[in-house]
């Protein structure tokens, strides 16, 4: 550990350790940008473009357990002995990774899901298997990725964040002007390839960076309890689950946008404007991070940290929904029609509750993280999930003419419910309530 971990830290520091992260989310935007846009050169851009991203939308659901990686190295691996029980912790969650990668690219599995959970004709069929079977190999590298950005970040070089995204960007761009100047963009599966270049980069560079970090670990911090795979599952598992639980509100949101009173504006105005909000929010995402690696050193700085940054993404917000800026940026660099534009803008309002309440929701969930009480994030999520459907039932049968802003209201009201949950827990854990089992896991 270095000697900037050891000091009493500053808001300079505090501020120096959360930008790269928020950089490299933020840049994560730009990675499909390039991919899109490679992939419009095509002959047949929509067929490709659309066998590609199905595949993707797959490819979100089985990455999900290996982003959680993340998390869980910078929660508990403080030494070589933790770090040895979170690599096989991740070696198992890899087998599984590509054992479930194979059987949807080759077995009756895959047409299964293709068609029937995600709705795609069959003559697209073999274009999406195409497109998945160079995916599934992305989930395993964004898995080595993550599981050394866990290192990264606890021993404060998230620099190295920004520069391996940096680096993929680069090495993404590249291989996409390749296949446009020879004309090899003739399927998604250019796509993916570009895709899996990226991530293999990037998980290079966290890789080299990573293992010189562990390296230099002691081999057993006396104070520091987690020795065993079990210890590290005990806290990523319901993790996975409630991940699980908040793959399914997007569709859920969009399958009941599909019965509002204009299901095509309602589905395309909620996909621009929560677009738009998660761009927004996505540099706002490690607020975690801050309370895993700074709050046990500082409550109050971090706390004054989270005052400082908390109330940014609800402004940014509200400059897009409520300002020119909005219209101006739909229009020009999004290319919306004035009539989509018009509902994006009142779904984006809507959604201002939800950035308004995801940062603080960000920084509780750390704090649970840090007691290792992750189950509680499980009934939260569940929580979540169940508000978000009751409010899609209640509000489509009332209004059903509020059309995508049916979509945003019932997300924002089901994050309230989640971090209404996590606050109980966290006033149950302050009073004494749930100290015995903090315990079991150090962090």
């Amino acid at each position: 550990m270095t000697e900037f971990t050891e000091r009493r830290p500053t808001m300079r520091q505090l501020f120096a350790f959360f930008i790269p992260l928020g950089l490299s989310a933020s840049l994560v935007t730009i990675s499909h940008v390039i991919i899109n846009s490679t992939l419009a050169r095509s002959a047949n851009p929509e067929f490709v473009i659309a066998s590609y991203a199905i595949g993707l939308s797959m490819l979100g659901i089985i990455e999900r357990p290996a982003i959680l990686l993340r998390q869980t190295c910078s929660a508990l691996v403080r030494d070589r002995v933790s770090f040895k029980a979170m690599s096989t912790v991740a070696v198992c969650l890899f087998i599984g990774i590509f054992a479930a990668g194979l059987a949807i690219s080759y077995s009756p599995l895959g047409e299964a899901v293709f068609l029937h959970l995600f709705g795609a004709e069959e003559s697209m069929l073999e274009a999406i298997l195409n497109v998945y079977r160079i995916l599934m190999f992305v989930s395993i590298f964004s898995g080595i990725r993550c599981l050394y950005h866990g290192v990264i970040i606890s021993n404060m070089r998230t620099k190295w964040l920004t520069v391996g995204m940096v680096i993929r960007l680069v090495a993404m761009y590249i291989l996409s002007v390749w296949y446009i100047r020879t004309g090899n963009v003739t399927s998604g599966s250019a796509g993916a390839v570009i895709f899996l270049a990226g991530m293999m980069v990037e998980a290079a560079v966290s890789f080299f960076e990573g293992r010189k970090i562990v390296r230099s670990m002691p081999r057993k911090q006396p104070e520091h309890a987690v020795e065993k795979p079990r210890q590290i599952f005990r806290f990523y598992r319901p993790l996975l689950l409630s991940s699980f639980i908040a793959v399914m509100i997007g569709p859920a949101i969009n399958a009941m946008l599909g019965k509002t009173a204009d299901a095509s504006l309602s589905i395309a105005a909620f996909a621009i404007a929560a677009s738009l909000t998660q761009l927004v929010q996505s540099f706002f995402s490690y607020m975690h991070q801050i309370v895993l690696n700074f709050y046990r050193k500082d409550p109050a700085l971090s706390v004054r940290f989270a005052l400082l940054c908390g109330f940014i993404p609800a402004i940014l917000i509200a400059v897009l929904g409520y300002t020119p800026a909005g219209p101006f940026f739909m229009e020009h660099v999004m290319g919306v029609n004035e009539r989509l534009m018009t509902e994006s803008l009142y779904a984006l309002r809507v959604f201002m509750l939800l950035v308004l309440l995801f940062p603080w929701l960000d920084f509780c969930n750390g704090l649970i993280m840090l007691h290792g009480q992750t189950k509680v994030m499980l009934v939260s999520q569940s929580a979540n999930l169940a508000v978000t459907v009751v409010s899609l039932f209640a509000v489509i049968a009332l209004a059903p003419g509020w059309n995508s802003v049916i979509g945003a209201l019932a997300q924002s009201l089901g994050l309230a419910a989640e971090l209404a949950i996590v606050l109980i827990a966290l006033k149950q854990l302050s009073s004494g309530t749930g100290r015995n089992q903090a315990r079991s896991v150090s962090t």
